[in-house]
């Protein structure tokens, strides 16, 4: 998927039967995983973001549930969604802590913490559950429940209740912890979160899951291990503190007035088998460590496609596109793998010229020590006035006008050999009248067409490659846009998408995702311009040779 989303891969030869790598793959935001050949089934462990803490004298944050497992059945080729839940806010003064979201992996959810109470209001329910808050006067407030909705094994615990001792002499109850319930305070130390759970699924052993401690009127309740934060204390005012970012832990409450802490966002982790020149294809952005007994890989990688302009715009560029074989890695470094998402098509309405250009797409990379980028799609140019289209790993189209023939951007910018695209096509030359036609985008093989006084540019054709198995071709350029009663321009293979001839019309589609496509140019009727359609986002394949 596009733009930053964040995982790692680890992976270590395994000398086992038959051998094979063994791959470690950790998400820390949401992403897209694309099961490799062979590979029926993953190891798996799925936390969710954390509980906010409590306002006032408030409780501390349930952990996010914490679920984990083996034989996991997964299917080769299917593309899983990866949601890593964010942890939950914390409350402010008189305001509960807010629940924290749930993280996915196919069929297993764990539910986000349940926040933090305040003021002798319960803690909420969900993974593990907030602490109750101090009674301040009135009854105190209990723990919420974990394991909500309930699951087997049992995916957290109860926060613990706060305590009717009066202000300030009295504490809050800390939140629950997958490996423990949340402690209920005696006295005015705040009430400790539940400890969280370990797992060494990712080669060692790391814990994950802690409550958020309670407010406590003359001491702190400490946060469970396993990223829990600690309250503040006393009668004055103070902040609880978050929970660790992607353990899942529960943050801490706040003193008098104060504001929770934010939870700690989850995480993802999936563990596999596969066999020597195994495929990985890439999705979002990756960190991935060189196997030990691997010396070299085969790559493609595809920037993301420029956005089509708008107002009889210029089509977009499609991505830079890089393919090799025999790439020298080093086992056991790590590497960071980018993948670009598409620019943003240009505005319509009464916009025009530079106002309704697309955006540049966004280059996606293997990272140093290999160090190979594709550059993100020039932009479609917006027309009705003097626009060149935007450079890059193809160059964008030149937007339609009235007054002058608007050059097409420049591809293989910067240049790399072999090279990485083509330049767009330029508007239509005078007569301009009565159509305005744009350019096309460049593509990875031939560059942007140029307008004609009726028919935009179509957008240059893209490159297949077979690396994934099958030949699929990816990074071809947008159409041109054109005003009524003209031709829009198709899209070239690979993803370019067709402009369109009036902004009466839909505007362009967005561009498939995954092959670096640029986005069409908008049409226009008389002074109202279309928008112009967005480039898809970009692509990295590995295949490892050994």
């Amino acid at each position: 998927m596009a733009g930053a989303l964040s995982a790692m891969i680890a992976a270590a030869f395994s000398g086992g039967d038959g051998g094979g790598y063994t791959i470690v793959q950790t998400f820390t935001a949401t992403s897209t995983w694309t099961c490799p050949t062979g590979v029926t089934s993953v190891e798996y462990l799925v936390v969710a973001g954390g509980g906010g803490g409590g306002g006032t004298v408030g409780g501390g944050g349930g952990a996010g549930g914490f679920r984990t497992g083996t034989g996991l059945a997964v299917t080769a080729g299917t593309d899983y969604t990866v949601t890593v839940g964010g942890g939950g806010s914390g409350g402010v003064n008189n305001v509960n802590g807010t629940t924290g979201s749930q993280s996915i992996f196919s069929t297993i959810t764990s539910a986000g913490g349940g926040g933090g109470g305040y003021n002798a209001n319960n803690g909420l329910s969900g993974g593990s559950g907030g602490g109750g808050a101090n009674s301040n006067g009135f009854t105190a407030g209990t723990g919420g429940a974990g394991n909500t909705p309930s699951t087997s094994p049992s995916q957290g615990n109860t926060g613990g209740n706060g305590n009717n001792n009066a202000f300030p002499t009295g504490a809050s109850g800390g939140g629950g912890g997958a490996g423990a319930n949340g402690t209920s305070p005696s006295g005015s130390t705040g009430g400790a979160g539940g400890a969280g759970s370990p797992s060494s699924i990712s080669g060692s052993s790391v814990t994950y899951a802690g409550g958020g401690g309670g407010w406590g009127g003359s001491a702190i309740g400490s946060g469970g291990s396993g990223g829990g934060g600690n309250s503040s204390s006393g009668s004055g005012s103070g902040n609880g503190s978050n929970g660790t970012t992607n353990t899942g832990g529960g943050a801490g409450g706040a003193a008098v007035p104060g504001t929770g802490g934010t939870g700690g966002s989850g995480i993802v982790i999936l563990k596999y088998t596969v066999a020597s020149q195994t495929v990985f294809t890439f999705k979002g952005t990756t960190k991935w460590t060189c196997p030990t007994g691997v010396t070299s890989v085969d790559y493609l990688v595809v920037g993301g496609g420029g956005g089509g302009g708008g107002s009889i715009g210029g089509g977009g560029g499609a991505g830079g596109y890089r393919t090799g074989t025999s790439l020298s890695v080093s086992a056991n470094t790590d590497y960071i793998i980018t993948v670009g998402g598409g620019g943003n098509g240009g505005t319509g309405g009464a916009n025009t010229g530079s106002s309704s250009n697309g955006s540049v797409g966004n280059s996606s990379s293997i990272g140093s020590p290999a160090s190979i980028t594709s550059a993100g799609g020039g932009y479609g140019a917006g027309g009705a006035g003097t626009v060149a289209g935007g450079s890059g790993g193809s160059g964008g189209g030149g937007g339609g006008s009235g007054v002058a023939q608007n050059a097409g951007g420049s591809g293989n910018t910067p240049a790399t050999s072999p090279s990485q695209g083509n330049n767009g096509g330029s508007s239509a030359a005078a007569p301009f009248a009565p159509n305005y036609t744009a350019g096309g985008g460049g593509g990875a093989s031939a560059v942007g067409v140029t307008g004609t006084g009726s028919v935009a540019g179509n957008g240059g054709a893209g490159t297949a490659s077979s690396i994934s198995g099958s030949s699929v071709t990816y990074a071809g350029g947008g159409g041109g846009g054109s005003a009524d009663g003209g031709t829009a321009g198709t899209g070239g293979a690979g993803g370019g998408t067709n402009g369109t001839t009036s902004s009466t019309n839909v505007s362009p589609a967005t561009a498939t995702a995954n092959l670096g496509g640029g986005g069409g140019g908008g049409g226009r009727t008389g002074s109202t311009g279309g928008a112009g359609g967005a480039g898809g986002s970009g692509i990295v394949i590995i295949k490892i040779n050994q």
